[in-house]
């Protein structure tokens, strides 16, 4: 039995195993593709390693892709068949179970045992980073702050990998509304490791959050070397970057980031890609700009992935690709066999994920897509502030809410629209779209003088 940098024993794990463990973990934390070549390089140096295996477990489920997860299950269930747990660790026991549970469907009893885990044992990197991915893909912004928050004490500041904890940090900060400090413990991650895009990426969210997008272009720009290029995390910071430059209403540049970044002929087709690029196109098509050819092909990108329900974030952006293509008839089919799977009452986590929130949304788009704005604000309204149900961060989640709004003001419903207006404006008063949207309110209310006065502020916005 050995042991990692951190007294941890690893049982059936031999030397050169736990090099390539260490290896694997360094890799994990700053999302180098190559993450998955060392796991599968620990597990050749020793099949039965515990840890080598559960990183293998955790590989499978935290991209979101079906199959991944089905193959993680079945090469875990060999694994444990026959496996003598009395001759492991307690740590060991506790990640089997943390990550058979997730396999099985049950991403919240994961989430619980790892924060065990972690209480246990605080300097257990494997643990903090799944249960930090765990948080942000169950939409839990205060666990997503505390379990790594929690466990920061028990580092020393000298740690190699105290840096990219600060990154986890900084992004739990600013998705539980703590920017400033949030940008702070950010940039303290990237000055110990500027490559460091989880980093980076934490830091991108509170300029996103507090409508600094020309910050937020500025601080990106100085560091492309570190982010912009060979990570698993590229695609999402381009699509950050994207966002931004959506704000300034440079939509020239925003589509040659799309057509060289985010969706191409060349693109993975990974889910994580995927919906980002259908994020994009969506405030694109809430601006009634239609984006045809773009539409009908990240379709077909989501179509040829034949997905089942796995993960509901995953559903609602993949009706969003139907629904700006104009396949209304593939978005009610994807709606339809989701509520035959949830009318059996499935026993995992994306059952009730899909049918409190994935489904609604689902509804909700293919309502606007069909131009029945009343029905996609009825159905929006009541799970507004219940989004994060289903996953993602805030600025991932806003797709919606704008969709929201968008409803709420072709359908005239001018006494929701001002109070959502109302609400976004308090949040964020710096953001063009919030003052686009006011003008365009004002002038539904017959007042032209509010309406030139919000133009005028989304206009300055736009260009500061």
């Amino acid at each position: 039995m050995t042991a990692d940098r951190h007294g941890h024993l690893m049982t059936d794990t031999g030397a050169e195993a736990l090099t390539r463990y260490e290896q694997a973990l360094d890799d994990l934390l700053f999302f180098r593709p190559q993450v998955l070549e060392a796991s599968r390089s620990v597990l050749a140096a020793s099949p039965r390693s515990v840890m080598g295996q559960t990183l293998a477990a955790y590989l499978g489920v935290l991209g979101t892709e079906e199959k991944d997860a089905a193959a993680a299950r079945d090469g875990f269930l060999r694994f444990r068949s026959g496996l003598d747990a009395d001759r492991l660790t307690s740590r060991e026991r506790m990640h089997l179970a943390a990550a058979a549970t997730w396999l099985d469907g049950d991403m919240h009893g994961a989430g619980r045992i790892l924060g065990d885990l972690t209480v246990a044992f605080p300097r257990d990197v494997l643990a903090l980073f799944a249960g930090h991915q765990h948080d942000f893909l169950t939409g839990d912004a205060q666990r997503l702050r505390d379990r790594v928050g929690g466990a920061l004490d028990a580092w020393d500041e000298s740690d190699p990998h105290h840096g990219p904890l600060l990154g986890m940090y900084a992004f739990g900060l600013e998705e539980s509304g703590h920017y400033e400090h949030a940008e702070e413990v950010g940039r303290a991650a990237l000055a110990r490791h500027p490559h460091d895009v989880w980093g980076v990426h934490g830091v991108v969210h509170t300029y996103e959050m507090r409508g600094r997008f020309t910050d937020g272009i500025r601080f990106l720009d100085a560091r492309t070397d570190d982010w912009a290029s060979g990570t698993l995390l590229t695609v999402h910071n381009w699509w950050h970057y994207a966002l931004y430059t959506l704000e300034t209403g440079d939509t020239a540049r925003v589509l040659e980031i799309y057509d060289s970044v985010l969706h191409h002929d060349r693109s993975a087709g990974v889910a994580m890609e995927l919906l980002d690029a259908a994020a994009l196109l969506w405030r694109l098509y809430l601006a009634q700009d239609q984006q045809s050819a773009r539409w009908e092909a990240l379709a077909d990108a989501w179509e040829s992935r034949d997905d089942g329900p796995h993960y509901a974030f995953n559903d609602a952006h993949a009706v969003m690709a139907y629904v700006g293509a104009g396949r209304m008839d593939q978005a009610q089919r994807l709606v339809q066999d989701r509520e035959k799977w949830v009318a059996a009452e499935p026993d995992v986590s994306n059952g009730a994920m899909t049918a409190e929130i994935g489904l609604p949304v689902c509804r909700a788009l293919i309502a606007y897509g069909r131009q029945d704005y009343a029905r996609a604000a009825d159905l929006l309204l009541p799970i507004r502030h219940r989004l994060n149900g289903f996953g993602g961060s805030h600025a991932q989640r806003d797709a919606i809410q704008r969709t929201l709004v968008e409803a709420s003001l072709r359908a005239g419903r001018t006494d929701l629209a001002r109070t959502l207006l109302s609400e976004r404006i308090q949040l964020r008063p710096i953001c063009p779209y919030n003052w686009s949207a006011k003008a365009r309110l004002e002038a539904q209310l017959g007042d032209p003088r509010r309406a030139a006065a919000a133009r005028e502020r989304a206009a300055v916005q736009a260009s500061s």
